[in-house]
């Protein structure tokens, strides 16, 4: 297989990453609402849609790591951003710092919406373009349907800590 197809498959992932954050956090919603017991408001603004906010911040600024570093740094250090928000949010003992890692996650989701899309164009040839382009879509929509079986799949495999593997 082509260097570039495989290049362009690995970086359209960063959009399974941006589906599967958006929606994996519903179903640990119910049990985060139990564990925490925070007032609606609170838990539907501030720990429910933290990752959400992270998207719209990393997506405003994703351009200036992507022009500054480019794409292919930008999108290494995306990743690193991905580990910390998923073994952060998994350990988290507080909604505080679990909204943190979350947000933290929501800022490479929105990073990745910028620098992988481009990236993937800039590497591509004309022809292939918007094959190779149009993956970072479908792997977004896989991820949201990866989501929500992977949540299916969780919901009773750890009691009260189901929420932890999401």
């Amino acid at each position: 297989m082509n260097r570039i197809i495989v290049w362009s498959i690995t970086v359209a992932l960063a959009g399974f990453l941006f589906g599967f954050d958006t929606v994996v956090i519903s179903g640990a919603n119910e049990p985060i609402k139990q564990i925490w017991n925070t007032s609606p408001l609170f838990h539907g603004t501030f720990i429910m849609s933290m990752a959400l906010w992270g998207t719209v911040v990393g997506s405003l600024f994703g351009g200036i790591p992507t022009k500054n570093l480019g794409r292919k740094k930008t999108l290494l250090w995306v990743g690193i951003l991905f580990l910390v928000s998923a073994l952060g949010s998994a350990l988290a003992q507080d909604p505080y710092s679990f909204s943190l890692f979350c947000f933290i996650g929501g800022v490479g989701v929105g990073i990745s919406s910028v620098a992988a899309p481009i990236y993937i164009s800039e590497i591509t040839s004309k022809e292939n373009r918007g094959k190779l382009g149009g993956l970072y879509q479908f792997w977004l929509v896989f991820g949201i349907l990866i989501a929500f079986v992977s949540n299916w799949l969780l919901k009773g495999f750890d009691g009260s800590n189901d929420w932890r593997w999401m």
